[in-house]
């Protein structure tokens, strides 16, 4: 499992022009499943999103997590990050998980996100978004649960 995450002032997500999840502070999360995720991976990348210490501090070191903050996570799936390009002009997806296997996955790591005292707003899996945020500092961090 992959997961680009980037500190955020404001973060939103359209789908049919119509806004399906929102944020101010916290996380945009773009999360990419493979065909041999399980549960393990979600825990693991849920566990780092949720502490890992990226917000700043009254001294101005990043010394604090997105619950630590009263931050949310605007959780978006995301295929593309098992996109391959090495060869060729076109990446191939063969490496993201089918579609009913991704989505499982994606809501259950949505969930144990929101079990780890998270707050998640959504974009709408295997749809065509708009994303839109603001980076804050820029901070933008890449996870993954093989890594």
């Amino acid at each position: 499992m992959r997961a680009v995450i980037q500190r955020v002032t404001t973060g939103s997500v359209e789908v049919n022009n119509e806004t399906t999840g929102a944020i101010e502070l916290g996380l945009v999360v773009l999360l990419g499943v493979t065909h041999d995720d399980t549960e393990k991976d979600l825990q693991y990348i849920a566990d780092k999103v949720t502490n890992l210490r990226i917000f700043e501090d009254e001294q101005g070191k990043m010394n604090r997590s997105v619950k630590d903050v009263s931050g949310k996570v605007l959780s978006i799936s995301q295929f593309t990050l098992y996109g391959d390009s090495r060869k060729g002009r076109r990446p191939n997806f063969m490496n993201a998980a089918k579609p009913d296997i991704a989505n499982e996955l994606y809501e259950q790591f949505n969930k144990q996100v929101e079990s780890l005292g998270v707050p998640v707003e959504v974009g709408a899996f295997g749809e065509h978004m708009k994303v839109s945020l603001l980076n804050d500092g820029p901070v933008t961090l890449i996870l993954d649960s093989k890594e």
